[in-house]
């Protein structure tokens, strides 16, 4: 893959296009094509389409979406499912249409069954309903995912490569405890206890659940490798996970020491769970040569340390 190829990146503010933009800009990738959402309007056919039209990407990595935590999903059902089907069809489509060599989609691991075998394995997608509090934005993946299949296998080539990240975290994550995702949320939350020298803290569920983590670092490390390499006999879709699990209550401790929050931890039983695990089997990905690198518990410094750099001057001042 030539260093000038132009790589359009959909999503390139979020959480993982972010990284993937930062690892193929320290690669030497010169000819990245990147697009605010002012400018282009992905749910847009229209747009979409002249804009591929326009600018002809030789590669795209498609890491927009709209996404968010258990409030928002449940709140704002059709809107993620209207949001999500439309970027994916239209990008995929206008890709198709352009003869973009490789595209690789990002999925999600909330697409599996809420009652699975673990670590969980891509033949067991489909095999069950997913968790009830996620189901319109893991359908609207699954929707995602198997377009990238089907397009490989009516058209006899295999350019689509759809990828199942798991929990990603890391800089320009989303903070706010309403729509952001656990872990992020949760820095938030012991950052103002402990600011505020709070005695306590009360976080959702009973914090027995599990949930596997990785650094967007990791998942930008992939995702070069499978822009790079050879991924015409991969067996598709793609699992990318760290192979290791935390408990939320784990997680939640982890962070507490990472910030220095030392007040108690209590949780509202009465407040959904979520699914009771999710760890990937990421054999496959592992199998092409891609080893997740990025220590957890410094991986968890580094984040709230960019919270500490990026966010809190965006915000509006705590009340005492």
């Amino acid at each position: 893959m030539n260093k000038t190829a132009k790589i359009f990146v959909a999503g390139h503010t979020g959480l993982i296009g972010s990284a993937v933009v930062r690892r193929l800009q320290s690669e030497g990738f010169s000819n990245l094509l990147l697009a605010n959402h002012t400018d282009l309007e992905l749910t847009d056919t229209g747009a979409v389409a002249r804009f591929f039209d326009k600018h002809l990407p030789g590669y795209v990595v498609l890491a927009a979406g709209r996404v968010g935590g258990i409030i928002e999903n449940q709140t704002y059902p059709a809107d993620f499912m209207n949001a999500n089907l439309a970027i994916q069809l239209n990008v995929l489509k206008a890709a198709h249409e352009t003869g973009v060599r490789k595209l690789i989609l990002f999925a999600s691991s909330c697409m599996y069954p809420r009652e699975c075998p673990q670590p969980m394995a891509e033949t067991a997608l489909l095999s069950g309903q997913p968790e009830p509090t996620s189901l319109a934005y893991a359908i609207s993946k699954l929707a995602g995912l198997q377009m990238c299949l089907a397009y490989n296998q009516q058209y006899g080539e295999q350019r689509f490569i759809p990828v199942i990240p798991n929990s990603a975290f890391g800089p320009n994550d989303n903070f706010d405890p309403k729509s952001g995702h656990v872990l992020s949320s949760l820095i938030r939350r012991f950052h103002e206890s402990q600011l505020t020298g709070a005695q306590s803290l009360t976080l959702w569920g009973s914090g027995t659940p599990r949930r596997e983590f990785i650094h967007t670092d990791d998942i930008a490390d992939a995702c070069i490798a499978l822009l790079t390499g050879n991924t015409t006999t991969l067996t598709l879709p793609l699992n990318l996970g760290t192979g290791k699990d935390f408990s939320i209550r784990e997680l939640a401790e982890s962070i507490a020491r990472v910030i220095g929050y030392t007040g108690a931890i209590e949780w509202d039983t009465n407040k959904p769970d979520g699914a009771p695990r999710k760890l990937l089997d990421s054999s496959r990905l592992r199998g092409f040569g891609w080893q997740p690198v990025v220590d957890f518990e410094k991986g968890l410094q580094d984040t709230y340390q960019w919270y500490l750099d990026n966010t809190l001057s965006k915000e509006p001042a705590h009340e005492s």
